[in-house]
């Protein structure tokens, strides 16, 4: 089979990027990670993310977020599809939609059109979301640290989750629900299952 691109995406503190990490192995894909999977984009992701930063514009937000995006998918994404390798990334340009669009409420469309030029067109071939109840979320995200987008409020939060449901629904060929429910392998082997229904296999650890 030829490489894929993966993106799993979810709201703060769903397990997502566990996952990602444990199927990257077991695929032996290349792994990653959006905002801050380049050197250029960790610096871009120390702003993004810093609690000290309290009147970023949601349009200037958007666009670091983008600019990101566009070095992650120049250095890490397309040469690795090039070369053969699947890539597994933890958010991708989803997060953008939910977390710009939905989330601080800027045109959704105006943000596909940004960051489809901005990516060059890429977009992943499956998306995993995981969704766990929202009394879940709201319990793991009270024991932890928060950072800018985590302390951002649950209306915000609210409309992030309400956003990446609904891109799923709309697109039930690209994405794939789980409820992350359960212990890492047991959500992991459900990811599994459900990615070998469109034809992701992991065999040795080799896809």
């Amino acid at each position: 089979m030829s490489a894929s691109y993966i993106a799993f995406e979810g709201p703060e503190g769903s397990g997502k990027s566990t996952q990602a990490a444990r199927l990257a192995d077991a695929l032996s894909a290349i792994l990653t990670r959006e905002t801050g999977g380049t050197a250029i984009g960790a610096r871009l992701r120390e702003i993004l993310h810093d609690t000290t930063v309290h009147d970023m514009s949601p349009r200037a937000e958007a666009l670091i977020a983008a600019a990101d995006r566009a070095q992650h998918l120049d250095e890490i994404v397309r040469p690795a599809l090039a070369a053969g390798r699947t890539v597994v990334s933890d958010r991708s340009i989803y997060s953008t939609l939910a977390y710009q669009g939905f989330g601080r409420e800027l045109d959704v469309d105006e943000l596909r059109t940004i960051n489809a030029w901005a990516t060059g067109g890429t977009w992943p071939d499956l998306v995993v979301l995981i969704d766990p109840p929202d009394d879940v979320i709201a319990q793991r995200m009270s024991e932890r640290e928060l950072d800018r987008f985590e302390a951002a409020g649950a209306a915000f939060h609210d409309r992030v989750i309400a956003g990446f449901r609904t891109m799923a629904a709309g697109d039930p060929d690209r994405w794939i629900v789980v409820e992350g429910l359960g212990s890492i392998d047991e959500v992991g082997d459900d990811i599994a299952a459900r990615l070998a229904q469109r034809g992701v296999r992991i065999e040795g650890g080799r896809r």
